[in-house]
């Protein structure tokens, strides 16, 4: 999963992004309320660790703004406020959950794999679309009629869990390159015809009506129009 934290405390910051990582998230970070919004907006994101005190604009200005215009991304909002209706503002703004600071690593971990699973919307840790299942933990594409299975590498996983999660959207180029390899990452977009190559080969090999189309100019989108 791709995390984005936004925290301006340097040291609690870069604690918390190798924390995540160890644990293997994905993390993005921004130290100020602007950048924050701005990253939270590409969309991109499953989970939004989100501070309140930020410069530029605070984190209940952030979350709101968010969610008008749209996002739906869980967002985790840290505080070194305990005040009851300093929660209740956070909640109102659009947080999904709140925890104040000094928290416990295990109690941060454990809201995460909460939002996390609310994010993948799972049945018994399965993604479905059209005729395809895709096992969340053994990360096995299957084709529902005819039983048929493959492993995915990571990277045809995520691509496959991204385009399930935004069914009946079109994705472009940038938007999976940015949520596949990550903002820092100089990915070229060849890599992202490269693995939708690999992706679409898996779906062939199971027998799957499901496909990837590429629509031309603008991106990629599942669709399974004969099931």
């Amino acid at each position: 999963m791709r995390l984005l934290l936004v925290e301006d405390e340097k040291r609690m910051a870069e604690a918390l992004s190798e924390i995540l990582r160890l644990e293997k998230y994905e993390v993005d970070h921004y130290d100020n309320g602007i950048d924050g919004l701005s990253a939270i907006e590409s969309n991109i994101y499953d989970i939004i660790i989100l501070d309140v005190m930020l410069p530029g604009m605070n984190g209940f200005d952030v979350a709101k703004r968010a969610r008008s215009k749209g996002v739906k991304t869980p967002i985790l909002m840290l505080t070194a406020k305990s005040e009851i209706d300093d929660k209740v503002t956070g909640l109102d703004s659009g947080a999904d959950d709140y925890l104040t600071k000094p928290f416990m690593t295990k109690e941060l971990l454990a809201r995460l794999r909460a939002l996390g699973r609310r994010v993948l919307d799972t049945n018994d840790g399965v993604l479905s679309f059209g005729d395809i299942t895709l096992d969340t933990g053994s990360l096995t594409l299957s084709c529902v009629k005819n039983g048929q299975g493959v492993r995915v590498s990571e990277k045809e996983y995520r691509i496959l869990e991204y385009l399930i999660a935004n069914s009946g959207q079109i994705l472009t180029r940038e938007q999976l390159a940015v949520k596949i390899w990550g903002f820092e990452d100089e990915a070229e977009y060849n890599n992202v015809e490269v693995y939708m190559s690999f992706t679409r080969k898996k779906l062939n090999f199971v027998g799957a009506k499901t496909e990837i189309k590429a629509v031309r100019g603008v991106g990629y989108e599942l669709r399974c129009d004969n099931v």
